[in-house]
This record gives C-alpha cells, structure tokens and sequence, in this order.
C-alpha cells in the first residue's frame, strides 16, 4: 500500500465524521473515529481465529485468568483476544440492541484492550450516538467492506501508517488542543534526524534499540523514530516506551501500539513524575515535548522530597525550576535514564520553548540544572526552529540534543543553530501554527535535510544564502562554543556606607517611627498588671532617651557630624554621663533616626577596622568564566567607582545560553518615506470601506 493509499484510507475513516454534524463539534470527532477504528482492526484481526477461540475458551473455564490468556493469546497470535460471538459483521442486525450489543462487544475483550476503551471514555460515545440516532449508521460505516482492515489487505506497518494519518487529522481538526499532545510531523522527523543520523550501528544485522518519550502523548515521536530504523533496516529492533498523564492521547498511543503489534505494555498510563513507570530502566534514545510553561504545583511535595531523599541518586539532584514551569524536570527525568557511556549511552533530544535557555539568575533552580548538564560535557547542540510552528502556541521553540557519549571533536563544545529562517509558509493555519518546515515533497526545498547536514557539518560560523529586504545576503546559522563560554560569575560589588549625623529637632522625631523604639511601651504579658506596669516602663524609658537625645542636641549645637565614629563618641560619653546604659538595639534606632546618606561623610567602617557596605548602592556584575575577576573588576567596575570593592563571598557561578544574541542581525528600519506610502495605503483603503458601509459611495471624512 503506497503512501497516497494510506492517506486515502485514512481519508475515508474520517469521511465518516459527516454523520456525526450537529450532535458533534469538529474537535470531538475523534472521540468516535479514533476508537472505531481500533475497533474494527482488532475485529479484523481476530476474524480467522474467532471460532477456534470460543472453542477453546469453552473448554477452559474454570481456569484462572493467566492460562487462558496465554492459550487464547497462541490462538490469535497477537497480544489480545476476544470472547464474544459478536463481529462488525453482525452487530447492526439488531439496530435496537446495538448500544448494549456493542458495550458487551467492547467487554468480551482481553483485559488490556478494555483497559484502552476505558480510558478513551467509549461507552459514554457510544450512549450519546445512541441518544443522537447516530450509532446505527456510523456502526454500519465501520462494518462496511469498503473498510477491510484485514492483516492480509493492510499489514501493521501499514496501519501504522493509516492510525497515525488518523491521529494527525484529529489533532489538526482540534487546533488549539493539540498542542496538548500532539507536535508537528515535520518537528518529529528533524528531531528523529537529529537524533539518529551519527548513529553508525543502526544497520547492523537485528540490533536492538530502546526509545522512550515520558510525555508520549499519542505516540508521535515513537513511531517516527521506529520508522526510520525499520527504514534503514529492516531486521532492526525497535522496542518503544512511552507514558503519559492524559487518559485519552495514553488509549491513543497504547491503540497504536496494539495496531502495529508492539508491546502496548510499555506504554505506561500516570504522571511521569509522581509514577515513574519505568524506574529502573535506562534507554538508548529518549524523545520529548513536554508541555511549555506548565506549572508542576501538584507535584512539588513528591518531587522535593525526592531531591531532597536522593540528592543526585535520584531525578532531580541538579536542582528545582521555578514552579510555573516543569521544562526542566522532564529533562533531569530523561539524564537520569541515560545508559552508562561503557554500556553504550544514550542520546536525547527535547523541545523547550526560551525560557530554560535563560530563565533564572545564578544560584537559582534553572541555571544551576544548566551548570550540571553544561560542566558534565553533556548539552551537544541547541537548534533555534521558526516560531508559529505549533497548534496551540506560536511563541519560539528549541531543540536541545543532550548526550553522554559524544564524538571526540564534540567533546567540551557546544553547537548552535540559527534555524528560524527555515520554513514555508502554509497555505492554511491550523490554530497558531502558520509555518511548516518543508521536508522536500511538492518541489519545496527539503529543509529538514539543510538542518540536519548543517548539525553534521559542525563547523563554526557556517553561513547559507537567503534573501534579506530582497538582497541576497550569507546569514551565520552555525557556530561552536567552548563550555565555558555559557557560564559566568555573578559577583556582588560592593560600596562604602557613608553616613552624617544631627542630633536636631526634626531627626530625633524620626525615632518614633523606628519599630524597636516603639516596642518599648508594648507588652505582651497575660497578667493586665504586670501589662500595664510593663507598658509604664517603657513610656519612660522612652522619655528618657529623648531626653538623652535633647541634652546631646544641647551639647553638640545640632552639629552635623560627618563621622559615625566622632558622633558615636559624645553620645555614648554622654550616655554614661546620664547612667541611662543604651541597649545595642536603642543605639541602633537612634543611630537610624540621626542618620541620612551623605556621599561626602566618612566611610562607616566596623569594629575590626573594615568598611561597611551600603545595601542601597549594593550591584552585581556577571563575569564571563573565562575572564579573571580581579581583571575585569579593575578594568570595568573601579574606573567609575573607585571606592567599590568585590565580596568574593557572595559570588556564584551560573550559565545560560543566550542563543538570540549569539545570532542578532541589524536590520535597518524602512526609509520613512516607504512607512508614510504604506499608512496612506491604508487611510485610504479605510476610506472606501466605510463609504461602503454608509452606502454613500461617497468619501467619507
């Protein structure tokens, strides 16, 4: 069956959704479509040995589950059975029994078939059809033998091929939801390129392969990844893995992979973070899209308590991303199932919208997962893809391909790709997604092939010709970096506090609304007594120090004392004059009611002689790791601060990749002259507009 007979079945299947309008809104056909079809393949495959298996099921009961599914499984010859005298064949003859015919149909299979029914919510499809009229004739559809789905007619590859056509028709029929589980074939297909094509023992005789996607959806990029080997070889073996959190893409993926016959056990139901269904496994190749900018709230008690368990023995040792994005953790998830680089490694590639490339400052959650991926020589290369390829968002996206088994020129180096220039425009938007990358079918340039031989090329500063402003220019699209390059010490530059003191009317007011000072004429004990007498107390003490203060504004002449250290000597010799003994939190509020900044007073230094720092003029600086501290501070900072000085121990080392600023081109604006024709096009496009709605026909001002 060739690539234009699947499309046309699968073209057919969906033809039926015509019955389903007006009860059914486009984004629900495939709640009907997508499980009929399972439906009618399993009934097809199970047609020849239908009769052998009720006869031997007969003579079975009494047994315990597992022996008859293991004899009734070597009967089909496939992983399901059903128990049933039902078919498609004969389900319509009884059009007023055919809701619950088909429900008791549905439950007569093996308990991993119901199990995918069950969550694709079918009965509740089946019910609604039913109350709608619509059941008998859609049923009558899918029993048709226009739709022979036969393993003699369409063998599994095959229907493969037609599930997944069907898959991506619902998606695109969905628009906004399908971003929810569902990435765009051409991004599939670059990944699975990405991924596989340095692979140099993919053609070896019977080679077995593991792949795994923890946020699988429909299955997408596992059957894209199978294709491609069984391309190359045919003997290959691709086993697949998968899980995920929506129940209905889970019965979608686990249906594909009972189509196909694979082992559909691998596709594990549940959050991939608080059910990890694969915890002891390690994989070969690891494919994801998790969801953008996802907060992971619900669980974050599970996952800090394991970090905080496991440290790096566990999934999330690097570190925890702001809660309102999970990117990060599908990936520290997908490095912790990395094989060993002496068992062979692994190889990953995930799609990440920008914020992990920056998102976070130095010390935070995000930037050291960077520091951990980056310093342990495993990010390969990040590819920057055109924005608005997605169905439901159209914000940029990027590729990051992770690995522990580099090539020997890789080793220590990072690639990026500059690839937002590479797409076509679609004829029409499905959702947000307005652009696809052409893969080279219909005369378009294949350019999915021009980024993977670019990633193979690893060559800095490579260059492609494309049109800019109508001018053919060459445009950098691939540059290497040293690991170094994307980290950078964060240090904390520091300034002197300087500070002048008054004892004068006006400040010593200001102590009133120090909060230590206040809470002298406050109590909190129980016995009202004992409160009160305590609440007296401090009033008087309070009078007492404004008293002090008054006295030392006497003594002083309100004098402005541009020394902390000449002021602190009158008070405190003032102070054991009046035997009033001022705690060291009293000091501290009146040192802050006296005080005002003044870049002209003395540094206020510590008891050891050190200067103190002053938090309002506190900076930071971020230093390349690959440049000297003390080197740039001279060379950048103390030219325009000279009193400044670096507190080494608040430095902290982060990375980020800024990948947009790595490719800026300036673009000059338009010649104003181009701007005032095009706004004056509109005007008066505007203009005839409205003279059509007044009807006038007239120039309407």
């Amino acid at each position: 069956m060739s690539v234009q007979a699947h499309s046309q079945m699968a073209n057919f299947i969906w033809s039926i959704c015509n019955l389903l309008r007006g009860p059914y809104k486009r984004n629900e056909y495939r709640k009907v479509i997508l499980p009929l079809t399972v439906l009618r393949r399993f009934d097809c495959i199970l047609a020849a040995t239908k009769a052998q298996v009720l006869t031997e099921f007969a003579g079975l009961k009494g047994k315990s589950e597992t022996i008859i599914g293991a004899s009734l499984k070597e009967i089909t010859g496939v992983s399901f059975y059903n128990l049933s005298k039902l078919t498609f064949s004969n389900l319509t003859d009884d059009p007023d029994q055919l809701a619950p015919n088909l429900n008791s149909f549905i439950n007569a299979f093996s308990p991993n078939v119901r199990k995918i029914f069950e969550r694709f919510d079918f009965g509740a499809q089946v019910n609604r059809m039913n109350e709608k009229n619509l059941l008998f004739e859609v049923v009558k559809k899918f029993a048709s033998d226009e739709l022979d789905l036969s393993p003699a007619k369409i063998d599994h590859m095959q229907m493969g091929y037609i599930f997944e056509e069907l898959i991506r028709i619902g998606a695109e029929q969905s628009n906004e939801e399908a971003g929810e589980h569902f990435t765009p074939r051409e991004v599939i297909k670059l990944m699975v390129n990405i991924l596989l094509s340095p692979e140099t023992d993919l053609r070896k005789s019977h080679v077995v392969k593991t792949i795994y996607d923890p946020a699988c959806g429909t299955g997408g990029m596992l059957s894209v990844a199978e294709n491609y080997i069984r391309t190359l070889n045919a003997d290959a073996q691709p086993h697949l893995f998968g899980q995920d959190l929506n129940d209905e893409a889970w019965a979608v993926c686990r249906s594909d992979m009972l189509i196909k016959n694979e082992d559909a056990e691998n596709i594990k139901p549940g959050d991939t973070f608080t059910q990890d269904g694969f915890p002891a496994d390690k994989f070969d190749y690891m494919l994801a899209n998790p969801p953008f900018g996802v907060e992971w709230k619900q669980q974050f008690r599970i996952i800090e308590d394991e970090q905080r368990r496991l440290g790096y023995d566990g999934r999330f040792g690097a570190g925890l991303p702001r809660i309102n994005d999970g990117s990060l953790l599908f990936l520290q998830h997908m490095i912790s199932k990395m094989r060993a680089p002496e068992k062979g490694g692994s190889r990953i590639c995930i799609v990440f919208n920008g914020s992990p490339l920056f998102t976070g400052d130095a010390g935070s959650g995000e930037s050291n997962i960077r520091q951990w991926i980056i310093e342990n020589d495993w990010l390969e290369a990040i590819i920057a893809l055109p924005d608005q390829l997605f169905y439901n968002t159209g914000i940029s996206t990027y590729i990051w391909v992770v690995t522990n088994r580099k090539v020997a020129q890789r080793k220590g180096k990072v690639q990026l790709i500059d690839a937002r220039e590479f797409y076509v425009k679609m004829r029409k938007s499905l959702g947000n997604k307005r652009n696809r990358i052409a893969d080279g079918e219909d005369k378009e340039p294949n350019q999915i092939a021009l980024i993977t031989k670019i990633y193979g090329n690893f060559t800095n500063n490579e260059t492609v010709k494309r049109e800019v402003d109508g001018v053919e220019k060459a445009m950098v699209v691939g540059k290497i970096f040293n690991n170094a390059d994307f980290g950078y010490n964060k240090i904390t530059v520091e300034r002197p506090l300087r500070l002048n003191f008054q004892a004068n009317a006006e400040r010593i007011a200001l102590l009133e609304e120090s909060k230590s000072f206040r809470k002298l004429a406050e109590s909190d004990k129980k016995n009202e007594t004992a409160r009160l007498r305590e609440i007296d107390e401090g009033k008087k003490r309070r009078d007492e120090i404004k008293k002090l203060l008054a006295d030392l504004s006497q003594r002083t002449g309100e004098k402005l004392f541009k020394d902390r250290m000449a002021f602190l000597k009158e008070l405190k010799a003032l102070d054991r004059e009046s035997g009033l003994h001022l705690s060291a939190s009293e000091l501290k509020a009146v040192q802050e009611a006296l005080s005002r900044k003044d870049e002209t007073a003395e540094i206020c230094r510590d008891a050891r002689g050190n200067p103190e720092a002053d938090g309002d003029l506190r900076d930071t600086e971020n230093v390349p790791l690959t440049e000297n501290i003390d080197d740039y501070f001279k060379r950048e900072v103390l030219p325009h601060v000279p009193d400044a000085w670096v507190d080494h121990g608040k430095t902290k080392v982060g990375y980020e990749i800024p990948l947009n600023r790595h490719f800026y081109c300036y673009r000059a604006p338009r010649p104003l002259e181009e701007i005032e024709a095009d706004i004056k096009g509109l005007e008066a496009e505007i203009m005839e507009l409205l003279a059509e709605v007044t009807g006038s026909g007239k120039e309407v001002k």
